[in-house]
């Protein structure tokens, strides 16, 4: 599998970044081993988590997937061979002081996401949300430290508005602070506005790595969801039909089949392949819970969308641009 630079890191990354969501809710220990297992054996090296993970599941508290994904590499010995991305900032319990970007919720989070994967250091740490409770000087001052501390490697931010990671970046170049140098934003063929309006010539003029989430569609764009047809038995289904299951989501997917029946290709493959061809995008994220899951999904990294593809994509899945 041929690596990519992430942005302006010394980081070389699968294209197909692993996501780590489902340890310990829809995948349990045994089952995430196996997956992780195939994708470290089948080149892939970046996975991606967040000290939240899986706090939603009844009787989970959060961190579930970073002590799973610890486990793991404690077992197999293999932390050097693996790129570790986690996230700070979501709720973490119901009091104020447990969520956020504070540096006393930061340095206190690192710590324990440090332990929970049983490590010394963290290859890409992410603002999970921004905050804008919180002063960015402070929050970018405290992130600094982690990587002056060798804590952190490098810094990423997720789920920010342009404006605010525009702000972010001039104030880091101003104060000599250590600087996000990787978006992670929601991004596929359905939710594409966002990311292409404002996010993207901001990316690329500063040089971001991109790691794109819900890359398939939280799983709509895998073709298990089909028009008169009953949902399937996944805990994110209703989700899924509420927010794709319309005209425009149907659509798209008629042409993902299109393409994925004249390329000898799953819907799931050419959908990721698209995300991958865009000029800018360092990797997409994607999650598995079998092992024949991950091998489909890996796929995707050699599948080759030659203009002529990646154009009627573009057109299937066009958004208003006003």
């Amino acid at each position: 599998m041929m690596l990519r630079t992430l942005g302006r890191t010394d980081l070389q990354v699968a294209p197909l970044c692993l996501g780590g969501n489902v340890f310990g809710w829809t995948a349990d220990e045994a089952a995430s081993f196996a997956v992780l297992d195939a994708y470290l054996e089948s080149g892939g090296n970046f996975v991606d988590t967040a000290d939240s993970y899986s706090r939603w599941v009844p009787g989970n508290v959060g961190g579930e997937s970073e002590t799973i994904l610890g486990r793991w590499m404690r077992a197999r010995g293999n932390r050097q061979q693996v790129i570790v991305a986690t996230k700070v900032g979501a709720a973490m319990g119901d009091e104020p002081d447990q969520k956020g970007l504070s540096p006393r919720h930061i340095m206190r989070s690192v710590e324990a996401s440090l332990r929970r994967l049983q490590t010394d250091y963290i290859d890409l740490y992410q603002a999970h949300y921004d905050d804008p409770d919180t002063p960015q000087e402070e929050t970018l001052a405290t992130f600094d430290a982690l990587v002056r501390q060798g804590k952190v490697r490098w810094l990423g931010a997720s789920n920010f508005s342009a404006e605010r990671l525009a702000s972010s970046l001039r104030l880091s170049a101003a104060r000599g602070l250590a600087r996000y140098e990787c978006l992670q934003p929601r991004y596929n063929l359905v939710d594409r506005a966002l990311y292409e309006q404002e996010l993207e010539p901001l990316c690329r003029a500063e040089q971001l790595g991109v790691i794109t989430y819900s890359s398939l569609a939280s799983g709509f764009l895998t073709g298990k969801y089909r028009p008169g047809q009953p949902l399937p038995s996944s805990p994110r289904a209703t989700g899924i039909q509420e927010r794709y299951m319309n005209a425009r989501g149907f659509a798209i997917l008629e042409a993902v089949d299109r393409v994925a029946a004249r390329l000898g290709a799953r819907p799931a493959q050419v959908a990721l392949a698209w995300i991958l061809a865009r000029p800018g995008i360092t990797a997409a994220i994607a999650s598995a819970t079998t092992v024949a899951q991950v091998y489909e999904l890996l796929r995707a990294a050699e599948l080759h969308l030659d203009p002529g593809t990646v154009t009627e994509l573009d057109r299937a899945s066009a958004w208003d641009r006003g």
